[in-house]
């Protein structure tokens, strides 16, 4: 390891053409922390701050080579950068920037401020926070549809604090409707009522603005894109397309995906960069559909209606849900809001570029899901009438097939920080443990000084393994029947 200590210099990181081994630089800087912070303030037009002066201003900056946004670009130059390491003593007023707005980036926010840290969390959505936690509401039709999360499930205490304060609000309720498992044909069996099932009684985004409330010192700026993080002086610097979004004590990555690893390709955090490529992510296409009428469900079968089903056996389709009956009205007479999901293998058949998906390819993927409903219910096709309103999505990074099964990551030398519910599995659950985990790490290595990152390193060397569940997600505790009857049965021989 080859140190450097620049004590009269700002912090820059040393590049060579072809390193052969990481080269740590050593920031012994005093900072102090002067990030104003209005409680509560979120920003939607960032102020542009000024580039940290430099030393020897004399001195021609040195042009950053352009590296491909390909995946295969973005591993090589991961793989190949400095590891910076900030040697400087920690704040003590500390502020942590968190990148990604999910349900892991604000429950991060939640806790550190619980511990007494500011922070600012950094979010893409255009209509609000939340990532997967996304309710969309058509109007002036009246339309609402849970698009990414359908529901979830309890298992653990700390999370079960954080649903607690939330039905008291009367923002989640137990679905109490009948969900269960669908195959071809229109055979569909019940998915037993215990552990409870919770969703949103307005959908799930108010969840994210529930968190949020919660707290006075963490700031929020949307829509925000985060691309440049540079080291300086013992502070991360954050910009957008080049202008400043601020500077920060830590920072913690809390998305994931192609976005990421650009954003860590070049950040001076090669074993934080590792492990997110490690990451493999399975796409899904999401269909909102409304109908005028009710779907032509069949009526032999007595366990229907049911208002939300795994899908088996078709190859286009592996969830279904009735948003209307789900989120407004069992008795409610009018348009039927469903909201289907495609299985991973189909949506990698599919892929395109979800930021511009060719009209062609929407058609073609409502054609073939739509189909794939009659399919599932037994019916003839074409039997199913237009929606009146349609709309497909796709989740290009939708849900991990493997993981580390650590709550986050750490690098204390670079004070950085990876928070998601792909740590530990794939669930609103795993998501809020992910970001708590974090914000409790990052509080105890503030409170040390620093002075031994070494003890504060978590998961940077963690292998991956397989993740199994639906391919809508992990729902942790529940069962069908036949699994439940499989565990008693093995239980009765042991």
């Amino acid at each position: 390891m080859i140190c450097i200590s620049l004590p009269q210099l700002p912090f820059l990181p040393i590049r060579s053409p072809k390193p052969t081994i990481p080269f740590y630089i050593h920031s012994s800087l005093t900072h102090n922390s002067s990030n104003a912070n209005n409680n509560n303030k979120i920003s939607t037009n960032p102020h542009k701050k000024p580039k940290p002066p430099m030393n020897n201003p004399s001195r021609n900056p040195r042009k950053k080579p352009s590296y491909g946004t390909s995946r295969r670009s973005a591993i090589k130059k991961s793989f190949s950068q400095e590891q910076v390491v900030f040697t400087g003593p920690v704040s003590n007023d500390p502020v942590v920037g968190i990148i990604g707005g999910g349900m892991s980036g604000l429950a991060c926010a939640l806790y550190l401020e619980k511990r007494g840290i500011k922070s600012t969390v950094f979010d893409t959505g255009l209509r609000g926070l939340g990532g997967r936690m996304g309710t969309r509401k058509i109007h002036p039709e009246g339309l609402i549809f849970d698009h990414a999360a359908q529901f979830f499930t309890v298992t653990d205490p700390k999370f079960a604090e954080m649903v607690d304060d939330w039905s008291k609000k009367g923002l989640v309720r137990q679905w109490q409707g009948t969900i269960g498992e669908l195959e071809a044909g229109g055979q569909f069996a019940p998915l037993p009522t215990s552990p409870p099932r919770y969703i949103g009684v307005n959908g799930m985004r108010p969840l994210a603005d529930s968190i949020l409330s919660q707290t006075s010192v963490v700031d929020v700026v949307r829509p925000c894109w985060v691309s440049t993080l540079e080291p300086y002086n013992g502070k991360w610097y954050l910009s957008e397309k080049g202008e400043r979004c601020g500077q920060f004590d830590a920072i913690v990555i809390a998305h994931n995906g192609k976005c990421a690893n650009k954003l860590l390709a070049s950040s001076g955090l090669p074993l934080i960069a590792r492990q997110m490529k490690r990451l493999d992510l399975s796409s899904i296409w999401a269909l909102l559909a409304a109908f005028e009428d009710p779907l032509p469900v069949p009526s032999f079968e007595s366990a229907f209606p049911f208002e939300g089903a795994f899908v088996k056996g078709i190859d286009s389709l592996s969830w279904m849900a009735n948003n209307t009956k789900k989120l407004v009205s069992s008795q409610n007479s009018g348009p039927e809001c469903w909201t289907f999901f495609s299985t991973a293998t189909f949506a990698k058949q599919n892929k395109v570029p979800q930021e511009s998906i060719p009209a062609a390819t929407a058609e073609k993927v409502t054609k073939a899901m739509l189909e794939g409903v009659e399919n599932a219910l037994g019916l003839q096709k074409s039997s199913i009438k237009k929606p009146f309103y349609s709309r497909v999505q796709l989740w290009g990074a939708a849900l991990p097939t493997n993981s580390p099964g650590i709550p986050c990551i750490f690098d204390p030398q670079g004070r950085a920080g990876i928070c998601g519910d792909w740590l530990l599995g794939s669930s609103l659950e795993a998501a809020a443990l992910s970001g708590m985990a974090l914000a409790n790490h990052i509080a105890d290595y503030f409170q040390s000084g620093g002075t031994c990152p070494d003890e504060f390193a978590v998961g940077l060397h963690n292998e991956f393994h397989p993740l199994q569940g639906h391919d809508i997600g992990q729902f942790p505790g529940l069962a069908s029947q036949g699994q439940l009857d499989e565990c008693h049965a093995v239980q009765l021989t042991t």
